[in-house]
């Protein structure tokens, strides 16, 4: 039987957690370009971290390729 891969899924899920927008910053804005924890969103700055989630998460699992190998 062989053991699935958790790697994309783990990575997939830090990633979503810390570009959440207002979790650790805020890209756009409301009053800046950038501010750090107001846990405020806008409709923008979700689509800009969207973006940006999906450009990070494209570069780690298509062209690095992260695997976590379970050996039992």
């Amino acid at each position: 039987m062989a053991a699935a891969d958790w790697g994309p899924v783990v990575v997939s899920l830090v990633i979503f957690i810390f570009l959440s927008p207002g979790l650790l910053f805020q890209l756009p804005a409301r009053a800046r370009v950038v501010e750090f924890g107001n846990m405020c969103t806008s409709g923008i700055s979700i689509l800009v971290h969207a973006i940006i989630y999906f450009c990070v998460l494209t570069i780690l699992i298509v062209a690095i390729g992260v695997h976590i190998n379970a050996h039992r």
